[in-house]
């Protein structure tokens, strides 16, 4: 018999709403349904009880990189984000030469073989030049479909999603190949019209990467892809919550456009994620951390985030004032549901994989759960 632990007492955010006085069941890896008589119980009263959190987009933490490091590497980073509410991650890589990106992507395929992650995201290097934020213009190229089918086989069905400028020669047929490989698309560091935007929309592609970072800002003659992108509802809109991407008008904006359920919190984080100031690579190019703000030291522009997703959680809440089970849906059931997983994660519901988040009063985290073993123990009584 698996052992069994009942968390009582809490605040239980479902997505029918949320249960004051809630209880949730974990027998071994799983939520149950019921326990059994003599199961051990442990009083969660004064706190809040949430699914673990889904990242999408995420390039390290800890100090180290996923974009480059050793197998060691990326599981330190892993863990890292782990400790921070982040029980299912997808590695992304960054722009690199070509044939380093596929032997890098057949290393990641092993550890999401594992378990570890749970796929790959390329981002790069298939962008626009006008729009490269912290990507190398020397390594981009146009999204040709033959490579972006490399690069896929060298992932070994591991490939989660890729992130392109469709408006580049071969952009549209290769949101058409990732669409038919199970592939998500991603509309990011893109210089396209809204009309353009539409176009690759209609091939296929359902995410916005980082919207309105990395692509031409909304206007009122010109909209952009940041219009379209809020506008259909076959897209589900990324969004860095971290303070320094996004003025929290813009993140209001989209969520009342496109609504809490197309709405995936994500941290593109990179190495000084938990970590700390200081100097570090992201693939090819040196970035200075500084006051929790990553830039690159050649030209100075916004190179990722040092974001946990604990923080976006909190800042939702008490800046941003979302409520709870908005956010939970961002931060946990879209992007579950976006990866194909909401079968066996993004809520506390009985069957599902026992991973949860234990939050106080004021959303600061307390305790983290991975598949019923303690990440982080709330030593509750």
């Amino acid at each position: 018999m698996a052992p069994t632990t009942v968390l009582t007492g809490a605040r239980v955010v479902l997505p029918t709403g949320t249960v004051t006085d809630g209880r949730v069941i974990v027998e071994g890896t799983r939520i149950a349904a019921t326990a059994p008589e003599h199961a051990e119980t442990l009083d969660a009263s004064g706190h809040w009880l949430v699914p673990g959190f889904v990242d999408l987009h995420n390039h390290g933490g800890g100090g180290s990189s996923f974009a480059g490091g050793t197998a060691e590497d990326i599981l330190h980073g892993v863990r890292t984000h782990r400790a921070h509410g982040t029980t299912t991650l997808v590695a992304s890589a960054v722009t690199g030469d070509l044939d380093f990106l596929a032997r890098h992507a057949a290393m990641l395929a092993e550890l999401a073989e594992q378990g570890d992650i749970a796929g790959i995201h390329f981002e790069g290097p298939f962008i626009s030049p006008c729009r490269k934020g912290a990507h190398n213009e020397d390594l981009l190229r146009d999204p040709d479909p033959a490579e972006v089918r490399k690069l896929i086989d060298a992932a070994h069905g591991h490939a989660r999603m890729m992130t392109l400028a469709t408006e580049l020669p071969g952009g549209l047929a290769s949101v058409r190949l990732l669409t038919e490989h199970g592939v998500i698309a991603a509309v990011g560091h893109t210089d396209a019209t809204y009309e353009q935007t539409v176009q690759a929309i209609d091939a296929g592609a359902t995410v916005a990467t980082h919207l309105f970072n990395a692509m031409p800002p909304l206007g009122h003659r010109a909209p952009g892809p940041v219009a379209a992108l809020l506008e259909d509802e076959r897209v589900t809109v990324e969004l860095i919550n971290d303070g320094t991407h996004l003025h929290p008008a813009s993140l209001q904006l989209a969520f009342h456009r496109a609504g809490a359920a197309r709405v995936a919190f994500i941290t593109d984080a990179m190495d000084a994620a938990g970590f700390g100031d200081g100097r570090y690579m992201l693939g090819p190019m040196e970035v200075e951390v500084a006051d929790g703000v990553a830039r690159l030291v050649e030209g100075g522009a916004i190179a990722g985030s040092t974001l946990t997703l604990d923080r976006a959680f909190q800042r939702a809440v008490t800046v941003d004032g979302l409520p709870v089970e908005d956010v939970v849906a961002a931060i946990s059931a879209n992007p579950a549901r976006l990866l194909g997983l909401d079968d066996r994660i993004g809520s506390l519901e009985p069957g599902k994989d026992a991973d949860l988040v234990v939050l106080d009063e004021d959303f600061t985290l307390k305790g983290v759960m991975r598949r019923g073993e303690w990440v982080v123990d709330p030593q509750l009584g």
